[in-house]
């Protein structure tokens, strides 16, 4: 359940690390797995010694958003339970989400960790082909 001010982990390389939820697209309910938010980027991630003040000019383009951007996101994890068809119920650690433009493509182009299968069926097939493993 993501809702307004809830947190996430960014789980691509676009250049955030934490972002936050400032509006849940197309529905008055709090988001799931597979939803579009739009969100705030809080933290970005570092890409090593050499992205600080004067670093080369590779690593600072692979920042794609900066802190303060306003995007839109897929939620791909969430720490509430989510009951599926065949009885299961599925769980994850933590809140985590993927950036994309407003085309509904992904501006990071790898992502770490495993997502959720409920985007093969709100047909995010993009992200789940660039993810490592769905459970």
């Amino acid at each position: 359940m993501i809702q307004l001010k809830t947190m996430l982990n960014c789980i691509d390389n676009s250049g955030a690390a934490i972002v936050e939820c400032v509006n849940v697209l197309r529905m008055k309910r709090a988001a799931s797995i597979g939803d579009r938010i739009i969100v705030v980027v809080q933290k970005q991630r570092s890409f090593g010694p050499e992205s600080g003040p004067g670093g080369s000019v590779a690593t600072s383009a692979a920042n794609k958003v900066r802190r303060g951007d306003i995007r839109h996101a897929i939620v791909v994890r969430t720490a509430k339970k989510i009951q599926r068809s065949d009885g299961s119920v599925v769980k994850f650690d933590d809140n985590a989400c993927v950036l994309i433009n407003k085309t509904g493509e992904p501006i990071g182009t790898r992502l770490n960790g495993i997502v959720g299968a409920e985007l093969r069926n709100k047909q995010w097939s993009k992200i789940l082909s660039l993810a490592p493993m769905h459970l």
